[in-house]
């Protein structure tokens, strides 16, 4: 059903744009919630968390930096900074590409494992606590999907950055 926005009012007030603002709303809230007690708990941002979860999911040998950026969506030189200060902090460490000699592969570190875990627990705390507590236990499951299926069409809807 197409509807003709003839004003500024009208716009405000149209269904698909109150969802949206609602949807990147509530995301934005959620993240600094979230993403501050990480920082305040375990003393990384959420963006290193998410870094340290997609080195977790992958295992070993480790990750090109490449893949890292595709995953949170930064350019090379923003991926090269992050993993820059995650190995000073001890978090990760490059190792040599078997399949290409000339790659490097980042990986997690002992501590940087430990640092996932811990920070794991407090957000699966504060993801049920301000996220799945506040929605219908039966429109869980579904909700989540439906927020798989978004993301993965943004995700590939993206250009890719280099």
């Amino acid at each position: 059903m197409e509807s003709v926005i003839g004003s500024a009012r009208e716009a405000a007030q149209d269904g698909r744009v109150l969802a949206f603002g609602r949807l990147v709303g509530a995301a934005s809230r959620l993240e600094h919630i979230l993403g501050r007690a990480i920082e305040e708990e375990c003393g990384i941002s959420h963006l290193v968390f998410e870094v340290l979860l997609i080195l977790g999911r992958h295992g070993e040998p480790g990750l090109p930096m490449r893949a890292i950026g595709r995953e949170q969506v930064l350019t090379t030189g923003g991926v090269t900074r992050l993993v820059d200060r995650m190995e000073t902090a001890g978090l990760v460490e490059r190792t040599d590409d078997p399949s290409d000699r000339r790659g490097r592969l980042v990986r997690l570190t002992p501590f940087g494992e430990e640092t996932a875990v811990r920070a794991a627990r407090v957000h699966v705390a504060n993801v049920q606590r301000f996220f799945l507590d506040v929605l219908p236990e039966e429109d869980r499951d579904r909700f989540a999907e439906d927020l798989r299926i978004l993301s993965n069409t943004a995700r590939d809807a993206l250009p890719r950055l280099r």
